[in-house]
């Protein structure tokens, strides 16, 4: 079996709308850290720690190193992620919206198709047609549970400025058309679902059409399902489709999102 990784990494040298801010602990210094953690607890332990005590000193470790240590400041949208209904607001189809560790796991893992939409240019909306046309392409029948993965290309930015505005969307027909088929799970290659922020702000501003804003994330509202945004590598899969998908969210309590480190199994 071929793994192949459709994930993108948390990076605090990427252009991100949310900052992200990644403190970097040391072996060396993950001694200091160690000492820190220990004598901060009572007034006397600080007192000891400012005047030079240390407890455990780097000739007591081997090689005279600690752990490392990584602090991760970050919105839950921030690398390869999965959007929880709850994301797309607090109520699905009349009632209370699901939030990311409530979904199914069985969602999560299935059988995975990937359709090429790499003709369509950036602030372009992906539509019912598309995914049609697509699926004609390569003789494929969605079954419900399908993990829907759109290849468009826009990974290829990552890393640049261009990752935040050089993608399309994708219609709120489209979604719809994809719920219908017993769709539960779709992922993009791209920063989001929806058509960049400038392109939607200046057709809502020029048409006052509130219809324009956020629909392929407004479509939860109505229906229960789950995107993954910021896939990538999709054009790495050898075919189309047989192969599986796993793209479990990590379990963050009361969030409307998770990280995700997503795979495609190939055999």
């Amino acid at each position: 079996m071929r793994l192949i990784d459709l994930s993108l990494p948390i990076d605090e040298k990427n252009p991100e709308a949310h900052p992200i801010k990644i403190e970097r602990l040391g072996h060396k210094k993950g001694i200091e850290h160690l000492n820190w953690v220990m004598m901060r607890k009572t007034f006397k332990g600080v007192i000891s720690y400012l005047l030079g005590k240390r407890i455990i000193r780097p000739s007591d470790l081997m090689d005279e190193e600690f752990l490392s240590l990584e602090m991760v400041y970050c919105s839950v949208h921030t690398g390869t992620h999965v959007d929880a209904p709850y994301h797309f607001g607090t109520k699905c189809n009349g009632r209370d919206s699901k939030k990311i560790e409530d979904l199914p796991l069985e969602w999560f893992f299935s059988d995975g198709v990937v359709l090429n939409l790499t003709h369509k240019k950036p602030a372009e909306a992906i539509s019912r047609e598309d995914l049609k046309s697509s699926l004609q392409r390569i003789n494929y029948r969605l079954k419900p549970k399908d993990i829907v993965l759109l290849h468009t290309g826009a990974d290829k930015y990552f890393g640049t400025k261009d990752y935040m505005s050089k993608f399309c969307g994708v219609s709120a027909q489209a979604i719809e058309w994809l719920l219908l088929q017993g769709i539960k799970v779709v992922g993009i290659d791209a920063l989001g679902f929806d058509r960049p922020y400038p392109a939607m702000m200046r057709d809502f501003l020029s048409k006052k059409d509130k219809t324009v804003l956020w629909p392929a994330h407004f479509c939860g509202r109505n229906e229960e399902y789950a995107h993954i945004e910021r896939l990538a590598n999709l054009d790495k899969l050898p075919n189309p489709f047989g192969f599986k998908v796993a793209c479990f969210p990590v379990r963050v309590k009361d969030a409307g999102a998770s990280f995700a480190r997503v795979v495609a199994m190939v055999e």
